[in-house]
């Protein structure tokens, strides 16, 4: 993008429309692709399951496991060729695989991706990844399988890839099972079919109950008075023009120069150039550190403090000079002594009512979740 067209853009006063309320209580599915229990099994099989790797390493689930709320406790993800779970994960010795350049969001709630304030959406025309790079969850389950450093590795073309991991499924009796039963069809395992799959049991991924939606629901004492405080504040001081609706996030993107982070070899320049990512979500931050898109900041202190920072002309990205800062950035009014107030109201978004139970085995054969231990 034009640096010029840009800074023009950021010049302009910015107005949002913020309104709040519960999570809905029901999820939708696309026309195409309706929710069965049938399929939700099969997708969670799917999910665990390695044999949707290159080198039959890596899972779905390495990098979103329900110990670590469906994201991981770390910066920056590490796939192909790693071992362990979480904080815990290396490289194996040797290794060329990159490290994922950006931080692994939680599949919790992204069946509700997409939602603006009024509470409408669109589950085929819903946006994901920081980048916004393809709509709905059917599309996003198959990226991570192409990509050289999340799930592919070495020894596999990106065109390829998909049509091996089919034929393997093909060989196995059960996923044959599985498929025919869930999809109803003859030659049931297709590509398109396994997205569906996965796509269906990351939307029964969803907390709708926590204390702020009880609160919103009509219970006054679900969250106390220091949390109300917060939610005053969060709204006033400008948070909220970003992060507001259902989900807590306008889902557009937003230039903020976050830092970049040291274990790439190059700057992460975002959507189009711009240095643009998507609003995340605010629900559950309690089980997704490190935040930002490339997970350098470390606490939801350290995220507020970066906020004021910028909000007060600072530049914390070399590539990205204050002049780009996006327009809600300099209408924040963030101070030191508003910041526990606001990160106490935070936490009643966080609601640990979720699928946490693993398979005891996967229909390959392989190790559930991966090379994780």
């Amino acid at each position: 993008m034009d640096s010029n067209v840009k800074r023009k853009r950021s010049s302009e006063r910015p107005t949002a429309v913020v309104r709040f309320a519960a999570l809905p209580e029901t999820i939708k599915s696309p026309k195409d692709n309706p929710s069965t229990p049938d399929k939700v099994a099969l997708g969670k099989l799917l999910f665990y399951d390695p044999i949707l790797s290159g080198n039959k390493d890596v899972a779905c689930a390495t990098c979103h496991h329900p110990n670590t709320g469906y994201a991981e406790f770390l910066d920056i993800s590490m796939g192909a060729n790693a071992h362990g779970l979480g904080s815990k994960r290396r490289f194996n010795v040797p290794n060329d695989i990159p490290f994922v350049k950006r931080n692994a969001q939680t599949i919790i709630n992204t069946a509700f991706n997409g939602m603006d304030v009024f509470n409408s959406y669109t589950p085929k025309n819903a946006t994901m990844f920081w980048d916004d790079r393809v709509k709905s969850l059917e599309n996003q389950a198959l990226e991570p399988i192409k990509a050289l450093e999340e799930m592919r590795g070495h020894g596999h073309s990106e065109e390829g890839i998909l049509d091996l991991v089919v034929e393997r499924l093909k060989q196995i009796p059960e996923y044959q099972n599985l498929f025919a039963l869930a999809f109803e069809e003859n030659e049931a395992i297709t590509a398109e079919n396994l997205g569906k799959a996965i796509a269906a049991f990351e939307r029964s991924l969803v907390t709708n109950n926590s204390r702020f939606d009880q609160y919103m629901r009509g219970d006054r004492e679900a969250i106390v008075i220091s949390e109300q405080e917060g939610f005053e504040l969060f709204q006033k001081v400008g948070c909220a023009n970003c992060h507001n609706g259902p989900m807590f996030s306008d889902y557009k993107p937003h230039v903020l120069g976050v830092p970049e982070n040291k274990k790439l070899s190059a700057p992460d320049a975002g959507i189009g150039d711009s240095f643009a990512f998507r609003t995340p979500t605010l629900r559950n931050l309690r089980f997704t550190a490190p935040y930002m898109h490339n997970g350098s900041l470390k606490s939801l202190q350290r995220v507020l403090e970066f906020y004021e920072d910028i909000a007060n002309g600072k530049e914390r990205n070399p590539y990205v000079p204050k002049e780009d800062f996006d327009p809600f950035v300099r209408e924040l009014k963030l101070s030191v002594k508003e910041m526990s107030l606001i990160i106490s109201f935070l936490n009643t978004l966080n609601d640990d009512n979720f699928d946490k139970e693993i398979p005891q085995s996967v229909p390959s054969g392989l190790p559930v979740g991966g090379n994780i231990n």
